[in-house]
């Protein structure tokens, strides 16, 4: 039996049902207790001991002077030669880290580092000591060791080969902590969780959650805050049981479209109402084909190119009118329009349309 798209789409939509209810979740899943944060860290260092593949010291001018800074420091008279440096072992880097909340003197953590001149790769190059600064301008670590990039780099006379970024790398443990970030939580009964995915309903039910096992502790402030009054217990162990429950989070209807790519991302709680849905595409495809033309033997004739052109068209013609009933899940429509071929373009396209249309009960977002 002949079935076009919209036909088929219809049937497969009857038959889907509804998606199974979101998960409930930890509330530590989807909250962070506000003082608790990262710091972000940054520095400028020198990276030495690279194979020919540094800054270019009469271009990288930074990368001349810190060298000669350096030479200095460590009792090495250079200035009066520094014009007449042509080392190619040598970058600067800028060096980024994240210091984790209650980091303690000692510690370590990762640093990343990243090329600021022309230096074509920093595999194995050294990182020298280099002090990372946070936003107040206090020295929290100090970085230095082997980086490890992870990259290929290969070139030759008349091609090369590059995977990775060989231009930046890692060092695993290569900063030490010298200075804490000071919070004390178990003297500050009053705190506050701050959702990552705003939402009211969401917040209600962590306030609800956890007035059952502590009553009165929480409220929900707005869709993104909620205040926690532990007054009377231990901190550490109230907010510890409560990170542990479990709630169901309430998410808007949203889709986001990313054009370049074709993706769709869509949320549970989209819905599509009543909508009459026709796509189709006018296609021409021109197809040229030149034959060669040879003179028969002993003739005077010339050989030529024959210029033989195939045009075919397609409108489309096949597809027909429908009608979605109200109340479909828009993972149920991506879903037998996925099932019936539709690429990702046409999808977009009708997504879009039904938006227009008023008939798409969600946020569209297209990037």
């Amino acid at each position: 039996m002949f079935c076009t798209v919209l036909s088929c789409l219809l049937v497969l939509l009857a038959a889907l049902a509804a998606g199974p209810a979101m998960a409930q979740v930890r509330i530590k899943d989807i909250t962070d207790v506000e003082g608790i944060r990262e710091n972000q860290l940054i520095g400028y260092g020198l990276v030495v001991g690279l194979n020919g593949t540094g800054d270019k010291l009469d271009k990288a001018i930074f990368t001349r002077e810190s060298l000669v800074g350096m030479l200095e420091r460590l009792g090495v008279n250079t200035r009066d030669q520094a014009t007449k440096l042509d080392t190619k072992n040598v970058a600067a880097v800028m060096v980024t880290a994240m210091l984790p909340a209650f980091a303690r003197e000692g510690g370590h953590i990762d640093v990343a580092v990243s090329a600021l001149g022309d230096a074509k790769d920093l595999t194995g190059g050294t990182l020298l000591v280099t002090p990372l600064l946070a936003a107040d301008g206090e020295v929290h670590a100090v970085a230095q060791g082997s980086l490890a990039t992870g990259a290929i780099n290969a070139r030759g006379a008349a091609a090369s080969v590059t995977r990775g970024v060989p231009t930046a790398g890692r060092i695993a443990n290569g900063a030490t902590v010298e200075r804490e970030v000071g919070y004390s939580l178990s003297d500050n009964p009053k705190l506050r969780l701050s959702l990552r995915n705003p939402d009211l309903a969401t917040a209600q039910r962590i306030a609800a959650a956890i007035n059952r096992a502590v009553p009165g502790a929480a409220r929900a402030a707005d869709p993104r805050t909620v205040d926690l009054d532990l007054s009377g217990h231990s901190v550490v162990d109230a907010l510890a049981r409560i990170q542990e429950m479990r709630v169901e989070p309430d998410s808007p209807a949203v889709v986001v479209i990313d054009e370049v790519s074709g993706t769709i991302v869509m949320g549970a709680n989209v819905r599509v109402s009543t909508v009459a849905i026709a796509q189709g595409n006018l296609t021409v495809r021109v197809t040229e084909t030149p034959i060669v033309s040879q003179p028969g033997p002993l003739s005077n004739g010339t050989t030529a190119i024959v210029p033989r052109t195939n045009i075919q068209i397609d409108d489309s013609s096949d597809k027909r009118l429908g009608i979605l009933p109200g109340n479909i899940t828009l993972r149920d429509l991506v879903g037998g329009l996925n099932a019936l071929g539709v690429g990702p373009r046409d999808m977009i396209s009708i997504l879009q349309a039904i938006k227009a249309a008023g008939a798409l009960q969600a946020n569209l977002e297209v990037r």
